[in-house]
């Protein structure tokens, strides 16, 4: 009995999914190859079909009314379709972020593809459609070499926001990336997620058709950043989506992947999808005015970022390969860090952090990650840590001068679960009556850490033989403002430009942000160029240099200082006092 009980629930489910099939191979679908509609024919009136997902994979039909064509709408020769979208879906939603590129048809002919709309609170479901002829020439654009896998308009005329999908990522890190991202048109939704979470290898091809939704990733691996918007058109080789850019860009490389549609989400402000990426199908690889352009099968060249989180509770490594796009590089490199931050286990208000590691050129060059954050009144530590990492991220990756790629940024950091900032209270020699050159003088200094006791550290320092009669001048300074001193900005001057090659040497010479330093100062002037400093120079060498100021890659200083001694410490350091001390001649060393 039992065993025909199941037989009969075998034929029962198989009989179920034979159904189904027959089901979904009989509903309709978008036109295959009715060729195109040409924008000169397109009159007010005609009656037109859309195509978009509204949930799960397969692209739904909706109604559309041609109001009219806008000629130059978008500026000289870009015209654009008004159109009204009609039918239960389209009219309860709205126009959807995410519906951008969804193929509109006259007549079985392909005309165009929803891209804009008409502000946020509009009553009726108002599109602007970019014409099909617009964006083949996105098409048309020849494809780089790849590697393959076995703006406010008139009318007030919007671009469908673009729905950004962030997986993994918690609401901090979120609010942190919207504030980096507002104004672009990329629309973050916190829901949604991705079925090739763990995957970063390209896996194949698809047949995907017009009105299916398609995503962009910014980022995959541990986490995912991905924009997704409807297929327009497609042949064996490319598809064409969105009908507008997603940052205009230009030559792009980013992994494209199917969606899946959870949900057409409702809303008076700003409807949109929320999604799943699927598996990758290839690359898009233009990002222009009238579309993006994706290559079935090619692979995009991505950046790793690897971050290690160490200390005593609870290691953890996340594995990150972002997007290489000027507008959004640096960003996501912070949104990582930011994210891996916030999810170590060690992570609360007063935590600090000292981040190490580098950013590695594909020439074997690199600039060494040295930074401390801790939190402050005006900002947590994560997003410490996150900015100043960005920061110098920024003036590697934007270098007029850097012609290597960028091979991967490789992070270690370690939790300190304390605000670990100390301040410098007063400094004073031990020894206040006149000494020579060429001997040791002891300073001490008070320090004081967050909410602790003072405490009092002593530091032995030896004079250089070559200080003549008269007053010396000690400078006891954290690592930044020591950094300020021998390369100071160049007020009331235009900005220049650093050489790759300068502005790595003055990362490999900057000083530690956990030590204190003891200098002299001298009257001989110092220079500095292609990040190597010179001191103690005299004057027909400074003469030489004058012209040099114009420069990018050189500075002069009328003072020169020497770094005589530094003291390590297990917090972050502020801090300065400069200390006078009288030499007389004579004497001896010590």
């Amino acid at each position: 009995m039992i065993r025909q009980h199941c037989a009969q629930i075998g034929v029962g489910l198989a009989a179920f999914f034979l159904t189904a099939a027959l089901i979904a191979q009989t509903l309709p679908a978008p036109p295959a190859n009715g060729g195109i509609f040409p924008l000169d024919q397109v009159r007010a009136g005609q009656k037109a079909t859309a195509w978009t997902v509204f949930r799960g994979n397969k692209p739904e039909p909706m109604d559309v009314e041609i109001l009219g064509v806008l000629r130059g709408a978008r500026g000289p020769g870009q015209d654009m379709i008004l159109a009204q979208l009609h039918g239960a879906k389209p009219e309860y939603t709205g126009v959807v972020a995410g519906m951008s590129g969804s193929p509109v048809y006259i007549d079985g002919k392909l005309v165009g593809a929803l891209a804009y709309r008409i502000g946020q609170f509009a009553k009726d479901p108002i599109a602007g459609i970019t014409p099909i002829e617009r964006m083949l020439a996105v098409h048309a654009l020849p494809v780089a070499a790849v590697d393959h896998a076995d703006a406010a308009t008139a009318q007030n005329m919007q671009p469908m926001e673009t729905p950004l999908v962030l997986s993994g990522f918690s609401p901090a890190a979120i609010g942190f990336w919207q504030k980096m991202m507002a104004g672009t048109g990329l629309e973050t939704v916190a829901a949604g997620g991705s079925s090739s979470f763990l995957s970063n290898a390209d896996s194949g091809t698809s047949a995907i058709e017009p009105g299916a939704a398609v995503s962009a990733q910014l980022a995959r691996g541990d986490l995912e950043i991905a924009a997704t918007c409807t297929v327009t058109y497609a042949d064996p080789q490319q598809i064409l989506a969105c009908g507008h850019p997603i940052l205009q860009s230009g030559t792009i490389s980013l992994p494209m992947t199917e969606a899946e549609v959870i949900l057409t989400l409702a809303s008076p402000l700003n409807s949109y999808k929320i999604v799943n990426t699927g598996r990758t199908i290839g690359a898009f690889t233009e990002d222009r005015d009238a579309a993006i352009r994706g290559v079935l099968g090619a692979r995009a060249q991505m950046l790793p970022v690897h971050v290690t989180i160490g200390g005593t509770l609870e290691p953890k490594q996340l594995h990150v390969e972002v997007a290489n796009l000027a507008a959004l590089t640096p960003q996501l490199v912070q949104v990582v860090l930011m994210q891996a931050l916030q999810q170590s286990i060690q992570n609360t208000e007063q935590a600090s952090y000292h981040l190490t590691g580098s950013i590695l050129l594909a020439d074997g060059r690199s600039a060494p990650v040295d930074d401390w954050a801790v939190p402050t009144e005006m900002m947590q530590a994560p997003v410490s840590a996150a900015i100043q990492l960005g920061q110098q991220f920024q003036r590697i990756y934007a270098n007029s001068g850097r012609e290597q790629a960028i091979q991967r940024v490789e992070l270690h950091v370690e939790p300190i679960e304390r605000r670990a900032q100390l301040e410098l209270v007063r400094a004073r020699l031990v020894r206040a009556d006149a000494v020579h050159a060429g001997e040791n003088v002891e300073v001490e200094v008070t320090v004081q850490p967050w909410q602790q006791a003072e405490r009092t550290e002593r530091i032995q320092v030896a004079l250089p033989t070559r200080l003549g009669q008269g007053t010396a001048r000690l400078v006891v300074a954290d690592g930044a403002t020591l950094d300020q001193l021998l390369h100071p900005a160049q007020i009331g001057t235009a900005a220049r430009s650093e050489s790759l090659e300068s502005l790595l040497a003055e990362e490999e010479q900057k000083h530690a942000a956990n030590r204190l330093y003891v200098g002299v100062l001298e009257p001989e002037a110092q220079a500095t160029i292609a990040g190597q400093t010179l001191s103690n120079l005299p004057l027909s060498v400074t003469s030489a240099l004058e012209p040099l100021r114009a420069s990018q890659n050189a500075t002069l200083h009328s003072e020169s200082i020497q770094i005589l001694a530094d003291l390590p410490l297990k917090e972050l350091f502020h801090g300065f006092a400069v200390l006078n001390l009288h030499i007389e001649n004579g004497g001896g060393l010590n």
